[in-house]
């Protein structure tokens, strides 16, 4: 296999996070003596998941075993995972706000047909649904963990305890019409056809819309990181890999 410098567009600071969690992690566990040291086993993480190159390529590139590079990378995953923020933190740094923008997204995955549970009949693909939690700015706060793409928004968000969490802290949550029902603090735009809406409801929903749309920002901060573009893992997996990349971009907008 042929190997060539190339680039990674991420923040040295999550390099550098990264790297001190590592450490961290190997004092605690006692670790002697490893092919890479921390900061070359933090980039290694960092090349997967910022351009979801594959484990054959990267152990090329780092000199390493391929079950070598699989073994590191979980490993770092699975650090930044368990530091990410639960659903409480997330409510009460949302408590601060005026409002938060709640949205779901379907992260493809590689799945042949027969895999029923995780095809989106709205996205006409195999995915995981994930829910995002912005704040007024569009900037991302919480994502929960996967479930099956032929989950529907309003059921994921029930199910993880989003509404509830945010009814019972008295903060208003802006979504869209999939979350008709939803009930407690969540808003939602008018149904029906656009032509039968009245004109105040047609004013109603464009007010909405332009509320909401900055969630967009906080779906595509999550999508930056090209291997959530098409994960061709194992689906107990995504979840931690979501929250790894969570925890990647909370550390690197802190500093």
């Amino acid at each position: 296999m042929l190997v060539y410098p190339s680039g990674l567009d991420v923040s040295s600071s999550a390099l550098r996070f990264l790297a001190a969690r590592l450490r961290e992690h190997r004092r605690r566990i006692g670790t002697r003596w490893r092919r890479l040291s921390a900061g070359r086993q933090a980039l290694l993480a960092l090349a997967h998941l910022r351009n979801g190159h594959p484990y054959a390529q990267l152990a090329a590139g780092f000199e390493i075993g391929t079950t070598t590079a699989y073994r590191y990378i979980t490993e770092a995953v699975d650090v930044l995972a368990a530091l990410a923020p639960t659903l409480a933190d997330a409510v009460r740094a949302a408590s601060t706000k005026a409002f938060v923008l709640l949205d779901g997204t379907l992260l493809p995955i590689d799945r042949i047909a027969a895999d029923r549970p995780f095809y989106s009949g709205k996205h006409k693909k195999h995915g995981v649904n994930v829910q995002v939690v912005a704040d007024p700015f569009g900037r991302l706060l919480w994502a929960s963990p996967a479930l099956p793409g032929a989950v529907h928004d309003v059921r994921a968000a029930r199910e993880h305890g989003v509404i509830g969490a945010l009814a019972g802290a008295g903060i208003v949550c802006w979504a869209d019409k999939g979350y008709q029902g939803a009930g407690g603090t969540v808003r939602v735009p008018y149904r029906g056809r656009w032509d039968r809406l009245s004109a105040g409801q047609q004013a109603v929903n464009r007010s909405h819309a332009k509320i909401r749309a900055l969630v967009e920002q906080a779906v595509a901060t999550l999508k930056s990181w090209r291997l959530l573009r098409k994960l061709r893992c194992s689906t107990t997996r995504i979840t931690s890999l979501v929250q790894a990349v969570l925890t990647l971009h909370l550390a690197s907008s802190d500093r």
